[in-house]
């Protein structure tokens, strides 16, 4: 925990924090399929442990998949045998935003699941390593509420509806939020893949995304992490600044170095390995690029190495993990030797 605080503080640790942000691998761990892993509280709670000894990250990573907050609303979730459960039809019709009120966190069997799962996680890990819990943010769940269809179709034409909507997911997103900070969780990772610019204008999040996270993020008890999903964050790095989070995860396609020098000082970096192309890295690859990251970002502290997405491929083999985690700690030992960031 102290490493990851120091790096929180923008100073330098003993060496660069590692976050292997693991949902999938732990089915792998315990002999189990995808939908029985996380069928079961206590499957999370072992499965993390085990990648923790494994491969000893700094982080526990207590997310088990967004369709959760889908099914809160009335949802569903699609299981496949080799990648994350995705969200069934939108639950949601456009009429019904006048009236919406968010479902009760303590009556969505998922939901309970997964704060079950934190609260074992944080008996069996105390403040060892930072539990991290995940919401969806209010600018971006109607994406599973909704259908993207219906979604642009509101954001574009009824600006009543779209505020409305977000205000409704904003009151919902603090109080998943804060159950995780009650039931275990050290700090909340806010997903916003629609705040980055490659997905949509930045003037519509400024209108409706970056004040509903505003009013989330103030109200979310505890340390955020503003994350965008693979998305480019450069065009609204300012904006993330002014919401209220602390952190800011990197998508792989971005100059890490140059958002290391925007958001010095003001916002942690973490980011920004691609597990994608992580598939197929060798030993070699797998050391260059966590030395390539580290070079880029890892002067002066204020950043964390960790995968670009918020979830590492269920494709990733333990193995390539392994070399990455053994190359963190051999190459992340501050001080470092050179360095652009």
């Amino acid at each position: 925990m102290e490493r990851v605080l120091t790096a929180l503080s923008h100073r330098e640790p003993d060496r660069v924090p590692l976050f292997l942000l693991l949902t999938l691998h732990g089915a792998r761990e315990l002999g189990l399929s995808i939908e029985e892993y996380f069928s079961s509280s206590e499957n999370v709670v072992r499965g993390q442990l085990a990648m923790l000894r494994r491969y000893g990250h700094d982080c526990i990573y207590a997310f088990f998949h967004a369709s959760l907050e889908a099914e809160a609303w009335g949802g569903s979730t699609i299981f496949r045998d080799d990648g994350p459960p995705n969200a069934g039809a939108p639950p949601l019709k456009v009429d019904a935003i006048a009236s919406l009120a968010p479902p009760r966190v303590t009556a969505a069997t998922g939901l309970v699941r997964v704060l079950e799962a934190q609260r074992g996680l944080r008996q069996a890990v105390g403040d060892s390593v930072p539990i991290i819990g995940v919401v969806m943010s209010p600018f971006s769940l109607p994406v599973m509420q909704l259908g993207f269809d219906a979604y642009l179709d509101i954001m574009f034409d009824r600006p009543d509806l779209m505020q409305r909507l977000m205000e409704v997911n904003a009151a919902f997103c603090a109080e998943w939020g804060n159950a995780q900070l009650a039931a275990g969780a050290h700090a909340i990772c806010y997903f916003d893949p629609l705040a980055s610019p490659k997905m949509i204008e930045p003037s519509l999040y400024r209108r409706f995304g970056w004040p509903a996270a505003r009013r989330a993020l103030n109200a979310i008890k505890g340390p955020t992490a503003t994350h965008l999903a693979s998305g480019p964050c450069l065009g609204v790095v300012e904006d993330l600044a002014g919401s209220g989070t602390a952190m800011v995860g990197v998508g792989g396609e971005e100059d890490l170095a140059a958002v290391k020098r925007r958001c010095c000082g003001r916002l942690t970096v973490f980011g920004n390995l691609n597990g994608i192309t992580m598939r197929s890295w060798d030993e070699a690859a797998a050391i260059a690029e966590v030395k390539g990251a580290i070079d880029a970002a890892a002067q002066g502290g204020g950043f964390i190495l960790s995968d670009q997405h918020g979830e590492i491929p269920w494709q990733v083999p333990e193995r390539t993990l392994e070399q990455v985690a053994l190359a963190a700690r051999e190459y992340g030992r501050y001080p470092l030797q050179g360095g652009r960031g």
